[in-house]
């Protein structure tokens, strides 16, 4: 029997680590900036919180999460409700009423494999609770945006508004009434929606369903004056901040929780699967799920698998990012003892740098150097240990000096370079 992985499980293998590194270490610096505090949570929790707070009508809930069910708990299918859990059970309200709280790690849902998404995938989860002003919603997506901009990646903003209990229910009427004219042409699963969560409907990917609901009612024309005032103060706060964006009437979420604003970043570079980072608001979850009244927040999840892959395909169009500052290739059982010292003291410095323990000849390990991206190569053999000088070549443009084989005079010549 051929042991494998299961299939949308996969191995994040050493190659692509150091990637993955990166984009966890943008993400921890700008979200710092903004005042953000990491919290790490449980894989497992109680079915019931999530059945409570993203709906039991839900595909989340109805078909995709993975519980126990003897148990009655479930492998995390979402970050948002544990960290609402989180701040009720620690009475994080007590010690600072507005919190702003990150978490990165894996979630697990039950649903088909497709490019960028998986059954185990990792997620950036970020919480502003307590705060129900329009600018922190423009801020929670210019804090997004931010990530994108700074790792090089293009993508474009898109916004909506679903109301709130408010206006929400005279809305449904009206959609209802537009999906029963048209409820024997929309896909089974729509049909189900109708009756279950209507304005999923509006977020179905079939082109069938698509063409359906193109003249369907818009939310935005039937917010309450509150929800409309709210929802211009959130877009004349991201023009204020220099965030384009664009209002797509069809934007929906999955969750029941959400209202007033939701957002998703979009990427044509990923084929179907284009939602690189999706949120919204959720006041009235806190409540919902046993903690105070009248607590806001808003929040988003951002899929590292679909950023990861979206910095492959850039690197693959630019080159391969260098792995090595410095290759020291030594020649013979006494060279190498010496650069075996001298490796260690350059890495103490903070450089990254590679060594051939298997004596091989100079050619492999110049492959060895190329291979690795690695920036200059330290040539040492019988010659230059007898000069107490090695060969430092310059991989670019393969212009050559003689060093002294002194940890000290190798970084600084590097660092001068």
């Amino acid at each position: 029997m051929k042991l494998k992985a299961l299939n949308g499980f996969k191995d994040i293998l050493p190659a692509d680590v150091a990637l993955w590194m990166r984009v966890e270490a943008t993400v921890r610096d700008i979200v710092s900036r903004f005042q953000f505090s990491e919290i790490r949570l449980p894989i497992l929790e109680k079915t019931e919180l999530f059945a409570r707070s993203i709906g039991e009508a839900t595909d989340i809930v109805e078909k995709e999460m993975y519980s126990f069910v003897d148990k009655g708990v479930t492998m995390r299918p979402e970050a948002t409700a544990q960290i609402i859990r989180a701040y009720i059970e620690h009475g994080l309200y007590v010690q600072r009423p507005i919190q702003r709280i990150f978490t990165i790690g894996p979630m697990f849902r039950h649903e088909r494999p497709q490019k960028g998404r998986l059954r185990q995938f990792h997620q950036v989860s970020a919480e502003v609770i307590g705060a129900d002003h329009p600018r922190v919603d423009a801020e929670v997506m210019a804090m997004s945006a931010m990530i994108f901009s700074e790792l090089g990646i293009s993508v474009s903003l898109e916004m909506n508004s679903l109301g709130c209990r408010e206006c929400r229910p005279a809305y449904k009427e009206k959609l209802l009434a537009f999906l029963s004219e048209r409820i024997d042409h929309l896909c089974d699963d729509c049909k189900r929606r109708s009756s279950t969560n209507p304005l999923r409907v509006l977020d179905c990917k079939k082109p069938g369903c698509r063409e359906q609901v193109a003249d369907a009612p818009s939310i935005v024309e039937n917010l309450c004056a509150g929800c409309g005032e709210h929802f211009g103060a959130v877009r004349s706060s991201l023009e204020q901040l220099g965030v384009d964006y664009q209002v797509n009437k069809f934007m929906v979420r999955g969750l029941d929780y959400y209202c007033r604003t939701t957002f998703e970043f979009i990427t044509g570079d990923l084929g179907a699967q284009s939602a690189v980072c999706a949120g919204g608001r959720y006041d009235g979850l806190v409540e919902q799920l046993g903690g105070p009244k009248k607590i806001g927040g808003i929040g988003f999840g951002l899929g590292l698998e679909r950023l990861v892959l979206l910095l492959q395909q850039k690197e693959q169009d630019q080159g391969r990012p260098n792995e090595l500052d410095l290759f020291i290739a030594g020649l013979g059982e006494e060279a190498v003892r010496l650069c075996y010292g001298l490796v260690n003291e350059l890495r103490v410095t903070g450089l990254r740098v590679g060594l051939d323990h298997e004596g091989r000849s100079l050619k492999s390990q110049m492959k060895q150097a190329d291979k690795a991206g690695s920036n200059y190569v330290l040539i040492v053999g019988d010659d230059e240990l007898a000069k107490g000088t090695g060969v430092l070549r310059n991989m670019g443009n393969q212009e050559q000096i003689n060093i002294a084989l002194d940890a000290a005079a190798i970084q600084q010549q590097l660092a001068g370079a």
